[in-house]
């Protein structure tokens, strides 16, 4: 497998004016894509407008929109309005508990109606893996060691030769972030569907992880493990700076 693509990934929660002022910084420092978390209360999509608009080249991807809870009719709109040759959706089941492979099934049949973007699958378990490679794009995996993203990707590939397997990996670069990507890695393994996965998996949500101290080895090791590496970026302070900083040490490392 070739060495994977690097990208990097934010919270929808800082706002389409703070992700704007990070775009360009990615974009420079050669990054593959920007990749903004679909939350409560903030919008992905606004988000990646606003980044559209200050960048040329970068993929803007979400990660993800569930779709339990923004149907694709709802998102049409904002859908339309992005760059499509720049745009990837990565989308979700949310909070849905039941018939959620139909659910991810008709979301991505209707979502190949209103755009031309790529669309991956958030996928924890392997039937809904298998979809995402064999009538999606691909695969947004998460929360995995480099041994268990090898695999899965392999699986994802397996199931639709032209898959892509992309892997959210969070990450601390600076010392003064290690305990909030630590408190982040303990409140995923709270979860119960995380949890439940984990505990498939026989892996520890801390196992997951990039720290300041191991990061080069680890991006080494994730990046011949799948086709692209969404670095989670984790900060001490939500801020441009801080954002600006974790760019910079993670371009000169990869």
């Amino acid at each position: 497998m070739p060495e994977a693509l690097v990208s990097i990934g934010v919270a929808a929660a800082l706002g389409p004016d703070t992700i704007a002022a990070i775009a360009p910084a990615v974009e420079s420092a050669g990054f593959h894509a920007l990749w903004v978390n679909d939350t409560p209360g903030a919008d992905a999509l606004a988000a990646l407008a606003a980044a559209a608009a200050v960048t040329d080249r970068l993929t803007l991807a979400t990660g993800v929109v569930p779709m339990d809870r923004r149907p694709p009719e709802s998102i049409a709109d904002a859908v339309r309005a992005l760059p499509q040759d720049r745009l990837v959706l990565g989308i979700g089941s949310g909070a849905a508990r039941s018939g959620v492979l139909a659910l991810m099934r008709e979301s991505v049949r209707r979502l190949r109606e209103v755009t031309s973007a790529r669309v991956l699958i958030g996928a924890l378990g392997p039937r809904m893996r298998r979809l995402g490679a064999a009538e999606a794009d691909g695969v947004l995996l998460s929360w995995l060691t480099p041994e268990a993203a090898k695999a899965q990707a392999a699986e994802a590939h397996a199931a639709g030769p032209a898959a892509q397997a992309s892997l959210y990996v969070r990450a601390a670069l600076d010392p003064d972030a290690v305990q909030r990507l630590e408190e982040e890695a303990g409140r995923y393994g709270a979860f119960p569907q995380y949890r439940a996965n984990f505990e498939r998996l026989g892996i520890a949500p801390g196992a997951t992880v990039l720290r300041p101290d191991d990061f080069g080895r680890g991006i080494r090791e994730y990046r011949s493990a799948v086709d692209e590496v969404v670095l989670r970026a984790i900060v001490a302070e939500d801020d441009v700076a801080a954002y600006t900083r974790f760019i910079e040490t993670a371009a000169s490392s990869v």
